[in-house]
């Protein structure tokens, strides 16, 4: 396995010139930062193909080309989907989600149960109301501890699931990973698990909805393998513009989903027919050059290789954060990281924390140590993950929530140290 290039890689972003230490890149708005080459290609687009799709003059030919063909078909190759017919673009993973979930009013029953976890609103949200609209039941999976000395030290265990799992689950949802907890799960075994549960049980029809937002910068993505019938990622956690892409398997589509879209138009085989009014056609555009950066970073020019290298890199950026704030003298002083306490390949680098007992702080007063000190951006909150945070026993209060630090594959090893020290002025 090639060592991941950070240098290289640090020299595609031109923010990153200015020494400033993004350490808030899940950000739920913003994300990573915008890679050199897609920012070009959405300049190059609005200023050379900027029209209307559908024509036979040769601009909008070309812009058609760009976006309905090009673009679809990066992200395919990102979700690893069987065609780009199955890739819906939209502003964000919580309107992509939440126009699925539209989408699929005339297929859910009354009695039909949903089972969610209570990470990111994006994949929670959308599945309540339809629940509310379609008399459906909701179930939450609920993570538990796997430290009896931190209560907070929470992941999603497998046979906590099954038991969920009755002859009428119709929807299960989960993130790969949580923008709060950090731990990746086991995607394959969970899905297979929770066939498998289901078909013994005699359920009718089970589709699963995977949230890769929090995921998809860390790992790569395989949809055909993990055997799921929805995905969604926000491209700019991914290194690229404000958009976000939704995979949704060809049977789901043609079986499960109505078209939300004007009644007059033909998309009844087509991923369009989620995708209401359109996306902003330089941004679908602007996607096509997340994958040839993400290629750049190993000499196999492969996406495997490219994700292993960034794995490998990012462990030295969680090791010692986790080591710091899991250290005896942290622990007396009332750190207590919320969620996997360990680092490893299970982990990525989006680290959360809280400081209880005798000297218990305010995670907002944490942060505002770092926003005095300067050059370094962490944040504060419940991050859209309200449900989980507000769920945490002992209770905290939701809305100062944690502390966060999240990084990525071009923060550096000195970026952590930096951090660290101001960790230390802000704990003692």
């Amino acid at each position: 396995m090639h060592k991941l290039d950070v240098e290289y890689a640090r020299s595609q972003f031109p923010a990153l010139k200015t020494g400033f230490i993004y350490g808030d890149n899940a950000g739920y708005s913003r994300g990573s930062q915008t890679v050199l080459n897609v920012a070009d290609r959405i300049y190059e687009y609005l200023l050379n193909t900027n029209a209307q799709l559908g024509a036979d003059y040769s601009v909008s030919a070309e812009s058609t080309r760009r976006v309905m063909e090009e673009a679809p078909e990066v992200a395919r190759k990102l979700f690893n989907a069987e065609s780009p017919d199955e890739i819906v673009f939209g502003a964000s993973s919580t309107i992509n989600l939440e126009n699925l979930a539209r989408g699929m009013d005339n297929d859910i029953q009354a009695g039909d149960e949903f089972i969610l976890t209570g990470e990111h609103e994006a994949n929670a949200g959308p599945w309540k109301r339809l629940a509310i609209r379609r008399g459906a039941i909701v179930k939450y999976w609920t993570p538990t501890p796997s430290n009896p000395n931190n209560p907070y030290s929470v992941t999603y265990k497998v046979e906590e699931l099954l038991p969920l799992i009755t002859s009428k689950t119709r929807i299960l949802a989960f993130a790969a990973c949580s923008n709060i907890l950090g731990t990746i799960l086991p995607i394959k075994e969970i899905v297979q698990a929770a066939r498998t549960a289901a078909k013994e049980k005699g359920a009718k029809k089970l589709e699963i909805s995977v949230d890769c937002v929090a995921y998809a910068p860390h790992r790569q993505i395989d949809v055909r393998d993990w055997d799921v019938n929805f995905c969604v990622f926000s491209l700019y956690k991914v290194y690229g513009p404000h958009i976000s892409v939704l995979y949704v398997r060809m049977s789901s589509l043609l079986e499960s989903v109505t078209a939300i879209t004007h009644h007059f138009l033909k998309v009844h085989e087509k991923s369009y027919k989620l995708q209401p009014g359109g996306p902003g056609y330089e941004l679908v555009y602007g996607i096509t050059g997340v994958l040839p950066y993400l290629l750049s970073l190993t000499p196999e020019h492969n996406l495997q290789a490219s994700f292993d290298a960034i794995a490998a890199h990012e462990q030295t950026l969680v090791e010692p954060v986790l080591a710091f704030l899991t250290s005896p003298k942290q622990i007396e002083r009332g750190v207590r990281i919320v969620g996997e306490e360990k680092a490893g390949l299970t982990r990525v680098p989006t680290i959360s924390f809280v400081v209880v007992g005798e000297k218990a702080t305010k995670s907002s007063d944490i942060v505002k140590v770092f926003d005095k000190k300067g050059g370094i951006g962490i944040r504060f909150g419940h991050f859209y993950a309200y449900s989980l945070i507000d769920r945490l026993e002992p209770k905290i209060d939701v809305d100062d929530g944690v502390v966060r630090i999240s990084l990525v594959h071009y923060n550096t090893a000195e970026e952590v140290e930096r951090v660290i020290g101001v960790l230390k002025e802000a704990l003692e």
